[in-house]
């Protein structure tokens, strides 16, 4: 439990869904599904440890997805009995935990390309296929060390989005940017080091949407290729143009299967 309270937008009345946001980022990536949803869903989106307007990350401990759940709580207080969640990369991951953790209040999840590295680290150690993101954050890491966030945030947003996309960001989005990826460690780590084990999710029992992009890198693949064999209600969705940012560059097409997903699962059943 923390003191800390994490900033939340909030829209709409019905059945509650939680948004959860990819890393570099903050909860207004939701903005569009929110309007989507809202007629329809009681729409939570949750700013995460030092995104948007949530403080940051207040111990000197290193941080875990443990830590990420609990920021969630009174969050949690406000979605009744059964929500659901939806999460893209770190919020997909934080997603699963926490639906791992209230299985019995979790109606479904929409997610894309969850980071949940760990699952193939407790496979097999390095070398395996999550090295990309392994050797990106420790590029991006060792910037931060030389005082440069923005070569580190130049390390983070080319591994996930093609070499190139740092110098075509916008120059007024840099800055926020830059700064947020000062957490590259603490997400690296939270990501790789939780201790659930892959067949823990064989006992998550709810319709999940898992989508995918089809250019997106190994490390995310990887990751779904594993939870796509032991989630017992799991439907893959695969756009072929996008990466791993798809909710961000493509946010219509994917905020539309949310929708449709959700309308379905939550609302009407499978």
């Amino acid at each position: 439990m923390t003191s800390v309270q994490p900033h939340v937008k909030e829209a709409g009345t019905g059945p509650a869904v939680l948004c959860l946001h990819a890393n570099a980022s903050h909860s207004g990536q939701w903005k569009g599904l929110m309007g989507m949803l809202a007629t329809e869903f009681k729409v939570l989106a949750v700013d995460s440890y030092g995104a948007g307007q949530t403080p940051d990350w207040h111990s000197d401990r290193t941080i875990s997805l443990q830590d990420e759940v609990d920021l969630l709580a009174p969050v949690l207080d406000n979605t009744g009995e059964q929500f659901t969640l939806v999460g893209h990369s770190y919020g997909g991951a934080i997603a699963l935990k926490v639906a791992l953790l209230f299985p019995h209040r979790v109606k479904a999840l929409a997610l894309f390309e969850p980071t949940f590295f760990s699952v193939v680290e407790h496979e097999s150690p390095t070398p395996n296929d999550v090295d990309g993101i392994r050797y990106a954050v420790a590029a991006a890491g060792a910037a931060l060390d030389n005082g440069d966030s923005h070569m580190a945030a130049q390390h983070f947003i080319d591994f996930w989005m093609g070499q190139g996309s740092w110098a075509k960001t916008p120059e007024e989005r840099k800055p926020t940017v830059a700064a947020s990826v000062r957490n590259v460690r603490r997400w690296g780590h939270a990501l790789f080091s939780e201790p659930t084990m892959l067949d823990a999710f064989r006992q998550l029992n709810v319709p999940v949407l898992y989508m995918m992009g089809g250019k997106s890198q190994l490390s995310a693949h990887a990751v779904a290729k594993r939870m796509a064999a032991v989630l017992p209600n799991v439907r893959l969705l695969e756009f072929p143009q996008m990466g791993h940012m798809g909710p961000v560059t493509h946010p219509e097409v994917v905020n539309e299967a949310i929708s449709g997903f959700l309308k379905q699962s939550v609302n009407h059943g499978q």
